[in-house]
């Protein structure tokens, strides 16, 4: 933990490199080492311990991160003028560090309040959802849930925390058989099923390549009180079907008015793991802060999905090594190699991401990004990998995959079940997942300082000195248990959370 003195914390003993704990003018004192800026060195930025010639290896908490591009001399900054992007030296063996540490578990029992469904998934929220196979009938559905936006419409129903509606642009000119349909349908799947729903409505055009009656066949889904559709073309038109399908919600809205919240063990909760708009600290305070959260949630028999593939690559060691099986680790193998491919023809590669925000903030390459990304999982063992949006089976850390953007990352992993979703941030994201509570954490003080309208916990004293990653992560799982119980996070007060529905896209729209 650094001093309040500290000008640069150095994060592992060896690493070249410290970062910046404040903006640093050229000629001050690198405390706590005895060496004078070169340069100025922004906030969050790295800074050189000691000369480096060209080409010679950059490392971060004992990773590598990167090349020197030209000499860097010593209290130099470090950036993209003069560190570049080299592929993944990351070792891949399997199960080579599993843990058998006992996790500190929560002295008291740990339980919350939520909506016990039939099938046995448990609810953090009770929202009736109306969601749409194609984005022509974005509009109706669209309609239909604002119909229940006055507060006055929803007196009737106490306990329904609303009626959402998530559209998307596509549904259409994407072939049947191909990898985007079958996701597309998989993810609709997984929200027509999603314990956060009492219950939803599918509204379709009717001429749409994805027809809602193969959905349903295909993705096994049974219509019914709690699952019913509406197909525009059948029902007479905009006006009629925006008509029908308010009837059709409010018959939904009284069944889930009789559902009461319930005490049930924090086992129930699956939480997914998200970091966007991160800077340099989001791998030294939140990300390690969330994944000392994730560990007692995983003491406790819960669940935690990482995902985001990209965001893995150049750290995958550290998730192979905690592979419970040669199967789990090679299916991950398997996933970053086809993201190799995948990105060849980017202009960047694999180093497309980071983000101008994310090197804004002191990251440099998608290596250095991983490293402070796969702190997020804590230290438990990895059981099992998935694809986009299938449904999670396995208790424990589990691995899902899909590209670093958030929204698309986030969707796909309420799909698979997340019943609540932590998001990580040290620019100042604003994000929203509904129907899954999105708890917003800081990385910083300062960003907390101007953001705190939008950010329910700050993960900033960890580097102020005021609390220790074990101390946060014990606040955070704290902030998960009421969170699910039903305390409003800000971004559901703000109201984020529809626009952010994503499904993923891989092939090409004809």
């Amino acid at each position: 933990m650094a001093e309040l003195k500290s000008a640069v914390l150095q994060l592992k003993p060896g690493d070249e490199v410290a970062i910046a704990l404040r903006d640093i003018f050229a000629g001050e004192v690198l405390a706590p080492f005895d060496l004078r800026a070169a340069t100025a060195v922004p906030f969050g930025h790295k800074v050189a311990l000691r000369p480096m010639e060209q080409g010679g290896v950059i490392h971060r908490l004992g990773q590598p991160i990167g090349l020197a591009t030209a000499p860097i001399a010593a209290g130099s900054h470090i950036h993209l003028h003069n560190m570049g992007f080299e592929a993944s030296i990351a070792g891949r063996a399997i199960g080579t560090r599993l843990s058998n540490a006992p996790v500190r578990v929560p002295t008291d029992i740990p339980t919350f309040e939520g909506y016990p469904r039939a099938d046995g998934k448990v609810g953090t929220r009770n929202y009736v959802g109306v969601l749409t196979s194609v984005n022509c009938s974005a509009l109706v559905a669209r309609m239909i849930a604002d119909h229940f936006r006055d507060p006055a419409r929803l007196l009737p129903y106490p306990g329904v925390d609303g009626v959402v509606a998530l559209t998307h642009k596509s549904g259409c000119s994407v072939a049947d058989g191909s990898m985007s349909m079958k996701m597309l349908r998989r993810t609709l799947a997984g929200y027509a099923r999603h314990p956060n729903f009492s219950g939803v409505l599918l509204v379709g055009l009717g001429c749409e390549d994805n027809q809602i009656d193969q959905l349903i066949e295909e993705e096994q889904l049974e219509l019914g009180d709690d699952l019913a559709k509406l197909v525009m073309q059948e029902t007479g038109g905009t006006r009629s079907s925006i008509s029908r399908g308010i009837e059709m919600v409010e018959a939904m809205l009284e069944k889930a008015a009789a559902r009461r919240r319930r005490t049930v063990p924090a086992s129930e909760i699956t939480v997914g793991l998200q970091c966007g708009g991160s800077d340099s600290f989001s791998g030294i305070s939140a990300n390690p802060a969330l994944g000392a959260a994730v560990d007692r949630l995983v003491a406790c028999g819960g669940t935690a999905i990482l995902s985001e593939t990209p965001e893995i690559y150049g750290a995958e060691n550290l998730l192979l090594e905690r592979a419970i099986s040669s199967e789990v680790g090679d299916r991950l193998i398997g996933l970053l190699e086809w993201w190799e491919d995948y990105t060849r023809n980017e202009p960047q590669g694999f180093d497309n991401n980071p983000s101008p925000g994310n090197r804004a903030g002191g990251l440099t390459t998608i290596l250095e990004k991983s490293l402070g990304a796969v702190a997020k999982g804590g230290t438990t063992n990895l059981v099992e990998v998935y694809g986009y949006g299938r449904p999670v089976d396995k208790r424990g850390l589990v691995f899902m995959d899909s590209p670093g953007f958030d929204p698309m990352s986030a969707t796909g992993q309420v799909a698979s079940g997340a019943n609540l979703i932590a998001f990580t941030t040290g620019r100042g994201s604003c994000f929203g997942c509904r129907p899954a509570p999105s708890i917003k954490l800081a990385t910083n003080s300062g960003m907390f300082a101007r953001m705190e309208e939008d950010m329910d916990l700050n993960c900033g004293t960890i580097l102020d000195g005021n609390s220790s990653i074990d101390d946060m992560g014990e606040v955070i799982f704290r902030e998960m248990i009421a969170t699910a119980s039903g305390k409003p996070t800000k971004s559901e007060l703000l109201g984020y959370g529809d626009d952010e529905f994503a499904p993923w896209h891989v092939n090409a729209w004809l």
